[in-house]
């Protein structure tokens, strides 16, 4: 199983992809757990990537490629995996293709989750997490049982800088312009899964399901 997640922020990428990942038993691959891993460490690819993330720079395609490819080459990958957040662009997609020609692999499926632009600044606006422990939760979705407190500490819940209405707009827009392309580059290859991403996470995951099903098992 070596499948491809694009969608724009707030489509529910990373709750999908989880959940792919622990049906199929593969590593749930996420650029940005990646980065954080890496700079945690502060191994050598770890100090640069700090420097792009420090200074609030879009890290580069050659190094975004350099840090997914690494590790794709981990040992718990070498029977599949399911990526999160990369590709992003084109020359990253190439440069995926090359990684897995090398290795007589090749994709099953790229799942593009297709969600309206103002339904995802409508879902992104309710989101809120604890600041102390990290535990997400959403107004609508997956309340917490006491208003705007977590759950699990008690800490006042907050709402993140990247789900206000108008930068959630700027994210979409550089998704438009950065990302979407690559709906075409995987469709024109017979590869993209177009699964809607209206509705609870758990109806999501039924089409999802059901997609994947069909195109991956040959059911």
């Amino acid at each position: 199983m070596r499948l491809v997640f694009l969608g724009p922020p707030g489509a529910g990428k990373g709750t999908q992809a989880k959940a792919v990942a622990a049906q199929y038993d593969v590593p749930h691959v996420s650029s940005g757990d990646i980065f954080r891993a890496e700079i945690a460490r502060e191994s050598p690819l770890g100090r640069k990537l700090k420097s792009y993330v420090d200074a609030g720079r879009l890290v580069p395609d050659e190094l975004t490629t350099e840090a997914v490819t690494q590790r794709l080459g981990d040992r718990d990958c070498a029977d599949g995996w399911v990526l999160d957040g990369f590709p992003r662009t084109e020359g990253q997609a190439k440069a995926l293709d090359e990684v897995l020609e090398r290795s007589n692999a090749k994709l099953q499926a790229v799942v593009y989750l297709a969600l309206d632009g103002e339904r995802i600044v409508e879902r992104m606006a309710g989101r809120r997490v604890c600041p102390k422990c990290g535990r997400p939760y959403h107004v609508v979705h997956l309340p917490p049982r006491s208003d705007e407190r977590c759950d699990e500490c008690g800490t006042a819940l907050v709402r993140r800088e990247d789900d206000v209405p108008e930068t959630v707009r700027q994210r979409l827009a550089t998704f438009e312009r950065q990302t979407a392309p690559l709906v075409g580059y995987y469709e024109r290859r017979g590869l993209l899964l177009r699964v809607g991403g209206e509705g609870t996470p758990d109806e999501v995951r039924d089409r999802l399901f059901e997609k994947l099903q069909d195109a991956v098992e040959g059911g």
